[in-house]
C-alpha cells in the first residue's frame, strides 16, 4: 500500500517479530513466565514505526492474540508518533486498517476485527480537525455502501460495528485517551453531532430497511439478523448520544397544561436524559413514521417466534426493544410546536405495543418462572419509568385509556404486586427479574408521587384505589414472609434487619404508595396492628409468639416511614400528604394518623413481648417519631402557630393541620411519650447486654433526638425517669457495658441536656451531679498505692477507658454556659490523667 510508514520491510526480521510475539502470547495464555512474554509485547508497542512488522502479522499469523496485539500497537505508535507521520502515513494507516476489518468480515475471530475496528476509529478522530471534509467523505464512502448492503451482510456488519465504535469514540464519558487538550474533544464533538450523526442513523435504518423482509421471511437465521441487529444497536446508541448542539423551541403554556414535564427528572438509581436531537431529526423520527415501522417491526417479529419462550433473549431482540425504550425519551424541537399533540401521542402509540409485553402481569409471571425470558418484561417495565419521566401523574394515567378502559397507574399496581411477590416468594438467588423489574417500578412510583408539590393533584381517583390495593398486597406479602421466616435461622432473615439500607430505600419507596390513599392504607394499618396485638393477649404466654412478633417488627418499620420521613441532617416536618388529608376528621381521637401512633406508642402493649429485634424496631420508630410529632406549635416551618390553629373552622384539610400538629402535646401526652422514651431506653441499655445495634440505635438515635430540640429537652429533664437514668450513669454499673464509643455518646447526650436548663446554678448543679463521680472515680483510681501492679488487670483498664470515653463525651458537649464546670473538671482530672499516660504510656490503645 502506497504511503504506508515504516520504510523498505525485510521479511526475515518481519518473519522473527511475529514469531516472537506469537511465542510471548502463548506463554501468556499458558501463564508461563508471563513477566517475560508481557516484555516482548510491550517492545513491539514502544518501538519505533512497528507497523510493517505489525500490518505483516495481521496478514500472516494463524494466532488471533499475535494479530489483537498487533492492532493494538498500530494504535498506540500513531498516536504517539503523529507528529512524524505525514498526511499519506496517517490515511494509510486508516485505510488499512477498514479495508481489514471488510476483507476479514467473515472471520470467526470477532474480538480482532473490534479491535482493528477500534484503531482505525481512534486514528480518524485524531486526524478529524486536520482532515478536510472531501478527505472524511472518502473515508466514509466505502462504509455507507457497505452499510447499504452492496457487498453483503458480513460486510455491512462490520461496517455498522466500525461506526458503533467510532461514536463511542467521539462521546467524551467512552472517549480514549490521546494526551491532547479539552478543547480538541469537544471540537470533534461538536463536528461529529452537526454533520455526521443523522447520516450514520439514516444509514442504520437503511440496514434495516433493507435487511427486515428477509429476516421476516426467513425460518433459519440468517447472517443478515446479525447486521439487522447491529444497525439496531447502532441507532440506539446514537439516539443515546448527549446532544447539546440543538436549539429548542421554548415551552409554550399549553404545552405544559398538557402534563408534559419540561424538565429533567433526577431518578435515585437509573439514568434518566431526554433525547433531544432538535427539529433537523424530525423528518427520520417523527415525520416518516419511523417509530410506527420499528414497532411493528417488533411485533411481527415477536409474533412470529411467539413458539419460542427464549426468543426475547436474542441479539436482534434485544437491539429493537432498547431502541424502542430510548425512542420514548425523545423531547424537545424534534417534535412540532402543537403544545405537545404530537409528543402524547407519540407515548401512546409505544405504550400500545409496549403494553403486550406486560400484560396480562399475573400470566406473565407465571411464564418467566417456568423458564421464560424475563428481558422483555424488564424492558416493558423501563419504558413506563421513561413514560413516567416525560409525563405528569395524571398525564401517564391516560396514556394507556385509549386502548384500555383502566389507566396506566392501574397497570402498574398491577405490574408491582406481581414483582412483590415474585422477590418474596423466590427461592433462588440466581432468579434477579424480580428485584430488578420491582427496582424499576418502585423508582416509577417515586417519580408519579414525589413531586407533590408540582402537582397537587397526581393521580386519579381510580389511581389512588390502585395505590390503596397496590399497598394492600404488599404489606400482606411482607407479613406472610416475615412470619414464614421466623424460625429461620440463616442468613436470608437479615433481610428483614432494620439497618439494612436497601431495606430503608424500598420502604421509604412503599409508603409513598401508602400516602397516595392515605384515607384507607393508615387505618388498613391500624387494623393489622390491633389484630396482632389481640392475638398475643389471647395466647397468653401458652404459645409461642415467634411468628407474631416478626409481623409486629416489619409493621413497624413501615409504619415508621408511613407516618415519617428520614429527614436526616433535617428537620423533619410531618407528611404533606398526611396533613392534607382526612379533610372529614373532626375530633382528634378519631384521626387514623393519631390512633395508629398511640397504638405505636403503648407502652402496655410491650411490657410482656419485648424482644431484641422488637426493640430495634420499637427505638427506630420512637426516635422518627417524636423527631416528627413532638414539635412546638410555633417554630417549625410550614407549621401554623397555636393562636393561627385556634382560629381555623372545623372543615378542611387546615382542621386536620391542627389535629396533626397539636395533638401530641394535648393532656400532657409528650410528657407521657417522652418519659416512655426513657423508660425504654433505660431498659434497651441495661436489659439487653450485649445487643450492641440496639443499643447503639438507643444512645446515637433516640437519646440524641430528643435531646436535640430544645422544646422537648426542657421537659425531658424535669421528668424523674431522666433523674434516674442520670443517676444510674453517674454511680451505677449498669451502663458499664456499654462500649466505649457509646459510652462516650450516651455522657455527650446527658450533659447536653444541662443546656435546656434555664437557671444556670440548676443547669451547673446538673453536670456535677453528672460527671462529678465519674470525676472522682477517675482520681480515686489514679491515686491507688498498688496502680502499678493491678493497671494492667483487664477490669481496670476496661473502667479507666470507660471513665476516659464520659469525660471525652461530656467535653464534646461543652457549650459556653456549661464549660466553666467542664473546665473546672478537667482541671480536677489532669493530674490523674498523666498518672494514668505514664502507667498506659506503651499501651496501643486504652
Amino acid at each position: 500500500m502506497q504511503g504506508f510508514p515504516g520504510g523498505a520491510p525485510d521479511p526475515q526480521q518481519l518473519q522473527a517479530t511475529m514469531v516472537a510475539i506469537e511465542q510471548a502470547c502463548s506463554l501468556i495464555q499458558l501463564h508461563m513466565n508471563p513477566s517475560e512474554a508481557e516484555k516482548v509485547i510491550s517492545s513491539l508497542h514502544l518501538s519505533l514505526m512497528p507497523y510493517q512488522a505489525c500490518r505483516f502479522i495481521l496478514e500472516t499469523s494463524q494466532m488471533p492474540n499475535a494479530r489483537f496485539q498487533a492492532a493494538g500497537a498500530i494504535g498506540d505508535a500513531a498516536i504517539r508518533e503523529w507528529g512524524i507521520l505525514t498526511d499519506d502515513n496517517k490515511r494509510c494507516l486508516i485505510l488499512f486498517c477498514l479495508n481489514y476489518v471488510m476483507e476479514h468480515a467473515n472471520s470467526p475471530d470477532g474480538y480482532v476485527q473490534s479491535k482493528v475496528s477500534a484503531v482505525a476509529a481512534r486514528l480518524l478522530k485524531r486526524g478529524w480537525v486536520e482532515f478536510s471534509d472531501q478527505e472524511k467523505a472518502a473515508i466514509f464512502f466505502e462504509v455507507e455502501q457497505s452499510i447499504r448492503g452492496i457487498h453483503g451482510p458480513n460486510r455491512q456488519f462490520a461496517a455498522i460495528n466500525f461506526l458503533e465504535t467510532l461514536v463511542s469514540e467521539f462521546s467524551p464519558s467512552t472517549a480514549s485517551a490521546m494526551g491532547l487538550p479539552k478543547e480538541f474533544h469537544e471540537q470533534c464533538e461538536r463536528s461529529l453531532e452537526l454533520h455526521f450523526l443523522k447520516d450514520f442513523y439514516c444509514w442504520a435504518q437503511s440496514a434495516v430497511f433493507n435487511t427486515a423482509d428477509k429476516i421476516l421471511n426467513s425460518n433459519v437465521t440468517i447472517p443478515e439478523e446479525r447486521a439487522c441487529s447491529a444497525a439496531l444497536r447502532l441507532m440506539f446508541q446514537i439516539l443515546s448520544w448527549n446532544f447539546k448542539h440543538t436549539v429548542e423551541h421554548a415551552s409554550s403554556d399549553a404545552k405544559i397544561n398538557s402534563g408534559l414535564r419540561i424538565d429533567t427528572i433526577n431518578l435515585k438509581k437509573f439514568e434518566c436524559s431526554l433525547v433531544k436531537p432538535g427539529s433537523m431529526w424530525r423528518d427520520i423520527l417523527i415525520s416518516s413514521g419511523h417509530t410506527t415501522w420499528v414497532l411493528n417491526f417488533y411485533t411481527t417479529l415477536r409474533q412470529k417466534y411467539s413458539y419460542d419462550t427464549l426468543w426475547g433473549d436474542s441479539p436482534i431482540a434485544v437491539s429493537c426493544r432498547q431502541l424502542i425504550v430510548q425512542l420514548c425519551s425523545l423531547a424537545g424541537s424534534v417534535f412540532p410546536n402543537d403544545n405537545g399533540d404530537a409528543q402524547i401521542k407519540h407515548l401512546m402509540m409505544i405504550l400500545s405495543a409496549v403494553v403486550l409485553w406486560i400484560e396480562p402481569p399475573d400470566v406473565i409471571a407465571a411464564s418467566i418462572r417456568n423458564g421464560g425470558s424475563e428481558s422483555e418484561f424488564i424492558d416493558g417495565c423501563h419504558a413506563l419509568l421513561s413514560m413516567a419521566s416525560l409525563t405528569t401523574g395524571s398525564l401517564f394515567d391516560n396514556l394507556l385509556k385509549s386502548i384500555r378502559h383502566y389507566g396506566t397507574i392501574n397497570l402498574l399496581s398491577a405490574l408491582t404486586s406481581e414483582a412483590v411477590k415474585s422477590v418474596l416468594d423466590s427461592q433462588s438467588e440466581e432468579e434477579t427479574w424480580g428485584v430488578d423489574s420491582l427496582d424499576i417500578l418502585l423508582e416509577t412510583w417515586n417519580v408519579i408521587l414525589g413531586d407533590v408539590d408540582a402537582d397537587k393533584s397526581p393521580i386519579s381517583v381510580d389511581g389512588v384505589l390502585a395505590a390503596s390495593s397496590l399497598f394492600k398486597i404488599i404489606v400482606e406479602s411482607h407479613l406472610k414472609a416475615a412470619a414464614d421466616s421466623a424460625f429461620e435461622d440463616t442468613d436470608d432473615t437479615e433481610y428483614f434487619h432494620v439497618s439494612v439500607s436497601k431495606r430503608d430505600e424500598q420502604l421509604a419507596l412503599y409508603a409513598l404508595i401508602a400516602r397516595a390513599a392515605p384515607d384507607t392504607t393508615i387505618p388498613f394499618l391500624a387494623q393489622l396492628f390491633s389484630e396482632r396485638f389481640a392475638r398475643l393477649h389471647q395466647r397468653n404466654g401458652e404459645s409461642d409468639p415467634t411468628q407474631t412478633l416478626e409481623e409486629l417488627y416489619w409493621l413497624l418499620l413501615v409504619t415508621s416511614h408511613v407516618l415519617t420521613d428520614s429527614g436526616e441532617g433535617e428537620t423533619l416536618l410531618i407528611p404533606e400528604a398526611l396533613q392534607a388529608g382526612f379533610s372529614n376528621v373532626i375530633e382528634v381521637a378519631q384521626h387514623p394518623v393519631v390512633a395508629l401512633s398511640w397504638q405505636c406508642l403503648d407502652p402496655g402493649i410491650r411490657e410482656k413481648y419485648f424482644s431484641p429485634r422488637l426493640m430495634e424496631a420499637v427505638i427506630w420508630f420512637l426516635a422518627r417519631w417524636v423527631a416528627t410529632y413532638l414539635v412546638p406549635l410555633d417554630v417549625s416551618r410550614g407549621l401554623v402557630s397555636r393562636g393561627e390553629i385556634d382560629s381555623i373552622g372545623t372543615n378542611g384539610s387546615q382542621h386536620s393541620r391542627k389535629l396533626l400538629n397539636s395533638f401530641a402535646w394535648e393532656n400532657n401526652q409528650g410528657e407521657l411519650v417522652l418519659d416512655f422514651v426513657v423508660l425504654i431506653s433505660m431498659l434497651a441499655l441495661t436489659t439487653y447486654q450485649g445487643e450492641s445495634e440496639l443499643q447503639t440505635l438507643t444512645c446515637q438515635k433516640l437519646l440524641a433526638t430528643v435531646v436535640r430540640r430544645k422544646h422537648t429537652c426542657t421537659y425531658l429533664v424535669q421528668l424523674d425517669s431522666w433523674r434516674d437514668l442520670t443517676r444510674a450513669f453517674a454511680s451505677g454499673r449498669s451502663l458499664l457495658s456499654l462500649s466505649g464509643r457509646l459510652q462516650r455518646s450516651l455522657a455527650e447526650t446527658l450533659a447536653c441536656a444541662a443546656s435546656c436548663i434555664k437557671d444556670p446554678e440548676a443547669s451547673a448543679q446538673y453536670l456535677r451531679d453528672l460527671m462529678g463521680p465519674i470525676a472522682g472515680c477517675l482520681v480515686e483510681n489514679a491515686s491507688r498505692s498498688d496502680l502499678k501492679s493491678v493497671a494492667q488487670q483487664a477490669d481496670v483498664i476496661y473502667m479507666v477507658c470507660c471513665l476516659l470515653e464520659r469525660l471525652r463525651g461530656a467535653a464534646r458537649a461543652a457549650q459556653p454556659r456549661t464549660q466553666k464546670v467542664l473546665f473546672e473538671m478537667g482541671r480536677t482530672v489532669m493530674n490523674p490523667l498523666l498518672t494514668l499516660l505514664e502507667i498506659y504510656k506503651n499501651q496501643l490503645y486504652i
